[in-house]
């Protein structure tokens, strides 16, 4: 299958399964990405990196970047569509059509049971993104490589999200985390 249309039918695939949004979706993206050899796990993770990084949600960010790094700028706009399209056309659909369907007990008690999966699949994201970076693991298996300076940045940017949250009972500006979290990589990293 040529590639073009293997990135607009894997994102298309994704986008029609995936349900809670973008963090959502990760995972899957993830082993989509992995099992077609796009990337490896350590190249997803640092495109989600970026993804968070950048305006937008986060799924389309990711589609976006994925499919620009693996067929340029078609690439990047038919992923966008794929993972876009399902959506679309069910909010559309919903929309125009069943305006009251959240009503019916039936539709609640899907959502009910959608909701834990969802809870589930953001927290094995956030688990697996924090072993990658400061255990430097990508799947089960994989020695164990300590990066102290990844929980060095973490730990810096856990206490000061928290210790702010404290101090002025809300959450410090996401925008000011990144930015300090770019600036503290540039200091333990290096530029390129």
């Amino acid at each position: 299958m040529p590639l073009l249309l293997d990135l607009f039918l894997t994102f298309l695939k994704i986008g029609a399964v995936s349900f809670g949004g973008g963090y959502a979706m990760i995972p899957i993206i993830s082993d989509e990405v992995i099992s077609h050899g796009w990337m490896t796990q350590s190249e997803v993770m640092n495109f989600i990196a970026v993804a968070e990084s950048t305006p937008g949600p986060v799924a389309i960010n990711i589609a976006t970047f994925i499919g620009a790094a693996q067929g340029g700028f078609l690439g990047s706009l038919l992923a966008t569509l794929g993972v876009v399209l399902p959506s679309f056309i069910i909010i559309l659909i919903v929309a125009s059509i069943l305006k009251n369907l959240i009503k019916y007990a039936g539709v609640q008690g899907v959502l009910k049971g959608i909701r834990p999966v969802v809870v589930s699949l953001i927290t094995v994201t956030g688990i697996l993104m924090l072993l990658n970076c400061v255990l430097a693991v990508e799947k089960i298996g994989d020695s164990v490589q300590f990066n102290w300076k990844s929980l060095v940045i973490f730990t810096i940017i856990a206490s000061a999200h928290f210790g702010y949250k404290k101090i002025t009972k809300e959450a410090p500006s996401a925008i000011l985390l990144i930015l300090i979290s770019a600036g503290l990589g540039i200091l333990f990293f290096g530029v390129i």
